[in-house]
């Protein structure tokens, strides 16, 4: 699937009762954007690394009983007609504590996106501004397409006031909570291989 096929629905309950039925083909995931069931590839095995080293660095200088991860969850916006699965997510341990699948997405203190060609556009744009619009103090977008690193903090209604940009291999300044530096090295993709003869 080159393309993200989508699926529009009236309410966002029944997008999420739709999200929770449906069958995704073996390695691709669905979310919510804008009011559109998408689905997509799910990531690179090398971005398992990037996502592990993200956490490694960052888990340590969370807030009191926060608690960082990557993995299958949902998060849901519904004043946003959204339900985003972040590849990398912090939120306060209370967040988890629900028998439901849908998890409340104001309560994320940290989302992370990995880009692909399919998810690119919608990490940079629409997920940005969702995530900004309901306060989520930190969005860091890891562009795997064009090899760097962006944090964004001071989330406000229009978007998220402050960013900064290092190309991998750097180390990005990362704002409060954190108020460290993340390392890139080891975030680019490992050497193609040749053909064998």
């Amino acid at each position: 699937m080159t393309e993200r096929p989508t699926i529009s629905g009236s309410g966002f309950e029944e997008l999420l009762d739709l999200l929770d039925e449906l069958h995704v083909p073996d390695g691709y995931k669905a979310e919510i954007i804008r009011g559109n069931v998408v689905v997509s590839p799910w990531s690179k095995g090398y971005y398992n690394r990037v996502m592990r080293l993200v956490c490694r660095q960052l888990e340590a200088r969370l807030p009191e009983g926060h608690q960082m991860d990557y993995g299958p969850f949902l998060f849901v916006f519904p004043g946003e007609a959204s339900a985003f699965g972040p590849d990398i997510y912090a939120a306060h341990e209370r967040v988890f504590e629900t028998e439901s699948s849908h998890l409340d997405g104001e309560g994320l203190s940290f989302a992370a996106e990995l880009t692909s060609p399919s998810t690119r556009n919608n990490d940079l744009t629409v997920k940005a501004d969702v995530y900004a619009r309901v306060g989520v103090p930190v969005y860091l977008l890891l562009d795997m397409q064009e090899k760097q690193a962006t944090v964004f903090w001071t989330p406000s209604p229009k978007g998220y006031e402050s960013h900064c940009t290092m190309p991998f291999g750097g180390e990005l300044p990362m704002p409060a909570p954190f108020d460290c530096t993340l390392d890139t090295t080891g975030f680019q993709a490992p050497p193609t291989e040749p053909p064998a003869p």
